[in-house]
């Protein structure tokens, strides 16, 4: 009995000083997070600290300005001729760079290259712009917030215009810089302006800006909305009363019957919403799940394609006007082992899917859904990212190696490969620029010329 009191004592001892502290008064910005829940504060206390470097801009005039490229397909419009095959020593590597472990993607704007990485030791997220060229950093926006090692840390791409790069954080802050001088334009702290709810791996879903316009899906108090990227004020918000919240998924703007329209998937549900002014089009509960990472594929004529991972397999979804009203309806659903897909978003080209199922094979599926070709049991690609580029599809593994695929429906052409990454977890989103590749692993980032 002696010992047991004792031993409570020690413990309510131990407690007491653990959890005591000193009241102190909360300064506006002493946590680093926005004073203010109105978009567009631009008071000192929300900015971070502008580094800048001696790189200097390409004069490059190719753009991957986006997750998933200029169009949001994940393929290159560019008219650039590629190698198809590989020297013995490998692509030619350009650059480059060392980065906080994760799995941001790059994003590439007037010569200039846009990533999101963590800087562990100054416990700080980092907007970072590199010169496509060499690699040279050209300037570096950091703002204190504290992470710990969740699968990786950072994980989006940032979306750029001509005059503004809008980045979210892996704590869902969504910030807005002068995309040439890195100055800061406003920051929103989604989950305390929002009620966003952090995401498991924290912040997956990558901005868009489309005519001067952040478009972001903070779930919580709003279910997507509109930032005038110059002033920081909210366009439109679109009603949440369902309390649906962010996925790791990205928006997918398409157009739709006359105008734009923003397809997002929620944990909850998927919806639409106009560009003009955020009504809500239509909304639908055939397809939601706790972790959605693969954004939607619009195949046109009002389809859209959906796919995850957890066995979820995928579905298409047919959009039909009827008067004032947009009504979906599902085409088909197929089940996992047929096509699902874990992290990376299929690409629809030419008529057909092309994507990597839980098993790691790449596929290609017909527009209902039928399996045309596998890479097989013997090629495997993991959860690595994919683009198609110039005919081809450039698929990197989670080891970092680069395989060359012909872009056909009748049948799996392999052309070549090779390693160009250590690993592991060679997961960013690739981005293309003129012939130049950017892809990286948990730590490296590299360019390569895949140019003839």
């Amino acid at each position: 009995m002696l010992l047991t009191a004792a031993g409570a004592g020690l413990l309510l001892g131990w407690i007491y000083s653990y959890y005591s502290y000193t009241t102190l008064p909360r300064l506006p910005g002493q946590d680093g997070r926005p004073t203010s829940a109105v978009a567009g504060e631009t008071s000192d206390q929300r900015k971070g600290t502008l580094q800048l470097f001696d790189g200097s801009p390409s004069s490059a005039t190719a753009s991957w300005p986006a997750f998933r490229g200029p169009n949001y397909d994940g393929i290159s419009p560019e008219t650039v001729s590629l190698i198809r095959s590989f020297p013995k020593e490998g692509p030619k590597k350009l650059w480059r760079i060392s980065l906080g472990e994760g799995y941001a993607g790059a994003a590439v704007r007037h010569g200039r290259v846009y990533v999101i990485d963590y800087d562990a030791a100054a416990q700080a997220d980092a907007i970072r712009c590199f010169s496509l060229d060499d690699g040279r950093e050209i300037w570096r926006y950091s703002y204190s917030v504290a992470i710990k090692r969740n699968h990786g840390m950072s994980r989006t791409t940032p979306a750029v215009d001509d005059n503004f790069v809008v980045t979210i954080g892996p704590r869902c802050q969504a910030t807005c810089l002068d995309a040439k001088t890195g100055e800061f334009k406003w920051m929103i702290d989604l989950v305390s302006q929002y009620g966003t709810k952090e995401p498991l791996w924290y912040a997956g879903q990558c901005p868009r800006i489309e005519n001067g316009r952040a478009i972001i899906a903070p779930g919580g108090r709003c279910l997507m909305m509109a930032v005038d990227c110059q002033s920081g004020q909210v366009v439109w918000q679109t009603p949440n009363p369902d309390g649906w919240q962010m996925t790791h998924s990205s928006i997918l703007p398409i157009p739709y019957a006359g105008g734009r329209m923003y397809v997002y998937c929620a944990v909850g549900g998927t919806a639409g919403v106009s560009a003009a002014d955020g009504e809500l089009l239509w909304k639908t509960d055939v397809w939601t799940l706790r972790i959605n990472v693969p954004s939607p594929v619009w195949l046109g004529s009002g389809q859209i394609f959906f796919s995850a991972g957890y066995n979820k397999g995928s579905m298409k979804l047919q959009l039909k006007e009827s008067g004032a009203q947009t009504t979906s309806e599902v085409m088909f659903s197929l089940a996992p082992e047929v096509f699902g897909a874990d992290q990376q978003t299929p690409i629809f080209y030419e008529g057909f899917l092309y994507g990597v199922r839980p098993n790691g094979e790449m596929v290609c599926l017909d527009g209902d859904g039928n399996i045309v070709w596998s890479s097989g049991s013997q090629t495997k690609f993991g959860l690595g990212p994919y683009i198609i580029a110039d005919g081809m599809i450039l698929a990197l593994n989670d080891d970092g190696v680069l395989s060359l695929l012909e872009a056909r429906s009748d049948k799996y052409v392999f052309l070549d490969s090779a390693k160009v990454l250590e690993g592991p977890e060679s997961w960013g989103p690739p981005a293309l620029a003129e012939g130049r590749l950017i892809v990286r692993d948990i730590h490296t980032m590299v360019c390569l010329d895949l140019r003839q």
